[in-house]
């Protein structure tokens, strides 16, 4: 009468496989501290992780130009320039210029940069100019003197540097009282965490499409004698899927009853990640100060538009300039005190780009024009008197 007939189970839920949470790589930029000053390590992962951010500070970097210095006595400026061209800097490379760029890139990225002129052994003349990595210094202000004083770190506790006069250190836009600067990236990392969550999605809905995720749904018949095995059944179709989507070779999963296979998330749409993007894009190169044309952003743009972007960059540039003289003029004087010179020099920068001096030699044509007309109206005014 049934005493051997086996109970019927439990329907079994949906079984879920365990997912591991997905994120950019670049997980630095989630312990963004807008209060915290000292975050270098972060500022180099977002130029990183941004190709953008790294293209607009390396174009700026590059666009600063060169420079040489003028002094009264020619001989003294050749002698100075040759100098500075052959003189070695870090480890392999040579020059002021590319002390300079690195300089500048320094301050840039973090807000400070530091640099020591280094002597030769005779203590006679400059022998190398080294950039100093932040991480190894550390600088407090002196409210007894307003003077800085520069600390090395150590295993045990910072040490006091001996000659402060051969440090050459530049801040941007500091706070007051503050011996560090701001980076011109500084206020990116939010945005930017928001940009690479955006490209991260877009990567797992293409790694989806590519590797699709099934749900398999198993419908057993009404009457209760089936769905006794119900359970054996679930499991049966899991093992043989699994068996199908493990070969190697294309195989085709063929069941009876009423199974029923979908891919997972084909159903949702992908949210379009245009005006975002140029949204976020938009900030970040509001903060460069560098023409969106020159990143290779396409964007509606009129040709006098264009002329003011690059005014404002124009001034920008000259602003790092003023910014990096203050160096260029301590090693030069370094230099020459060493070497017992004393004479007054200049530095002259060369023209940012050929649209400055084409502009400048048409103004000096029309000045020369004008004065001309000038000069032959006064003659011809002279001659009727």
């Amino acid at each position: 009468m049934g005493f051997f007939k086996k109970k019927p189970e439990p329907e079994v839920a949906v079984q879920t496989a365990i997912s591991c949470k997905k994120t950019h790589p670049f997980r630095e930029l989630e312990s963004y501290n807008p209060l915290s000053n000292f975050q270098f390590h972060l500022y180099s992962t977002l130029r990183e992780s941004i190709p953008i951010i790294d293209a607009a500070l390396s174009k700026l970097v590059r666009l600063i130009g060169t420079f040489e210095i003028e002094c009264d006595d020619e001989a003294i400026s050749l002698k100075i320039n040759r100098f500075l061209k052959n003189l070695k800097v870090n480890s392999c490379s040579t020059g002021i210029d590319s002390f300079i760029f690195t300089h500048l890139n320094q301050m840039l990225t973090y807000g400070t940069s530091i640099g020591e002129i280094i002597l030769n052994s005779k203590l006679d003349d400059i022998f190398a100019l080294y950039n100093v990595p932040l991480n190894n210094v550390i600088l407090e202000q002196n409210n007894k003197f307003l003077n800085l004083d520069i600390y090395k770190k150590t295993r045990e506790k910072p040490r006091k540097i001996k000659h402060p006069e051969l440090i050459v250190v530049s801040v941007l836009n500091p706070d007051p009282d503050s011996v560090y600067g701001n980076s011109i990236i500084k206020g990116l990392p939010f945005v930017s965490g928001i940009l690479l969550k955006i490209f991260s999605s877009i990567g797992s809905n293409w790694e989806r499409i590519g590797n699709a995720r099934f749900a398999i749904t198993y419908k057993p018949p009404s009457d209760s004698s089936e769905q006794t095995y119900t359970k054996e059944r679930m499991e049966l179709i899991a093992s043989e899927w699994s068996k199908a989507m493990k070969n190697e070779i294309p195989t085709d999963f063929i069941t009876v009853g009423d199974v029923s296979i979908k891919v997972i998330g084909s159903d949702n749409q992908i949210l379009d990640s245009k005006i975002p993007v140029r949204q976020i894009l938009e900030q970040i190169v509001s903060k460069l100060s560098i023409p969106p044309f020159l990143l290779g952003l396409s964007w509606s743009t009129t040709e006098s538009m264009s002329v003011q972007q690059l005014e404002i960059l124009n001034s920008e540039l000259e602003s790092y300039r003023r910014l990096l003289n203050p160096v260029i003029n301590k090693i030069c004087n370094t230099w020459m005190q060493l070497n017992g010179i004393d004479s007054d020099f200049n530095i002259k920068w060369s023209c940012i780009n050929l649209q400055d001096e084409l502009r400048e030699a048409n103004t000096r044509l029309l000045k020369a024009k004008a004065e001309e007309i000038e000069i032959k109206n006064r003659k011809a005014k002279e001659e009727q008197l």
